[in-house]
């Protein structure tokens, strides 16, 4: 113990590394940035930083070419932490921090200048490189994580499971229903050996899913495919718990007669009426239609979204 008081003693009594704590008890920061805000060279720094990291001082972290350090002081134990607080209070009376202060305000003044040109220069195409860089999906992706973890859900008419992958991470339990073998195959080598993914084939008119089981069903560019919509949403109700919620999202009307051949439709969308008429007579309650903003690339009808909830009290959320 006495050993790892005086080392700790040998870290503290350079004022260079005390003035690096102070900044780093407030800051993440580069090699760089430390070196403008104490005005020494990355040499100095360096060999400084080495030493407070080997005594536990500050923790480093990679951030892609960079190296950030830091110095928590939850982390500390407690011996450390109470000579600290003494060496902080001196320390932080001195001229050299005031100034040290002064320069890392303006190093962190620098940082947001960067950003701030950055998006000067590129508002107008922002957008198209988002989409370059994360994907399409960047704020819809989110949103899943509004789903209770507890909750078992099902995507209706699967296809090839990309949403039943999307909803795995955020719920208990995944039941993946379609009737197609080809699709099935597909979407069980996407989900791979997920152990909350129940893959099942079964009709969406009669669906392998005991009464009252689901806490939230999926119907995701579905309805245009089978014989009769209305027949589908109640089925799917049935399998909703008391609370539960069924979210459909599909095609507003539209002209594209040729989608019955190249794309197999029997529907030409649906309506707000039409679809909170079936929620209606399937029991449900608290129907609402919304239109989707279409996107700029997208070359398909308009699409919106529904939702209605089953009729009970609310869904259960297990641990």
């Amino acid at each position: 113990m006495g050993t790892t008081i005086v080392n700790r003693l040998q870290a503290l009594a350079d004022s260079t590394r005390s003035r690096l704590l102070l900044l780093l008890e407030r800051h993440e920061l580069t090699v760089g940035e430390l070196c403008q805000a104490l005005q020494l060279p990355q040499s100095t720094v360096s060999r400084h930083l080495k030493v407070l990291a080997d005594d536990g001082w500050v923790v480093p972290r990679a951030d892609g070419a960079s190296r950030l350090y830091r110095m928590t002081i939850a982390d500390l134990d407690a011996g450390a932490r109470r000579l600290w607080l003494v060496v902080r209070e001196q320390v932080e009376a001195s001229p050299a921090a005031a100034r040290d202060a002064e320069r890392l305000r303006n190093v962190l003044a620098e940082r947001r200048s960067r950003s701030e040109e950055f998006f000067a220069s590129a508002a107008g195409q922002w957008d198209r490189l988002r989409v370059e860089l994360f994907g399409s999906r960047t704020e819809l992706l989110p949103l899943l994580g509004l789903l209770d973890s507890a909750w078992t859900v099902a995507d209706l008419g699967c296809g090839t499971g990309l949403l039943t992958q999307m909803l795995a991470p955020f719920a208990r339990r995944v039941v993946a229903v379609d009737a197609s073998a080809a699709m099935l195959r597909t979407a069980r080598a996407r989900v791979g050996d997920l152990s909350n993914v129940e893959i099942r084939r079964g009709e969406l008119e009669s669906l392998p899913i005991e009464d009252g089981t689901l806490d939230a069903a999926f119907l995701v560019l579905v309805l245009p495919y089978v014989a009769d919509p209305a027949e589908v949403v109640a089925e799917a109700a049935r399998a909703l718990r008391p609370g539960g919620r069924l979210l459909i999202t599909d095609l507003m009307p539209h002209e594209r007669s040729e989608y019955r051949q190249t794309l197999g439709h029997q529907w030409q969308g649906f309506a707000e009426e039409q679809v909170l008429d079936w929620f209606k007579t399937a029991g449900l309650t608290g129907g609402i239609y919304r239109p989707l903003p279409p996107e700029a690339s997208a070359k398909g009808p308009l699409l919106f979204t529904a939702s209605a909830r089953r009729e009970g009290s609310e869904v259960r959320s297990e641990k």
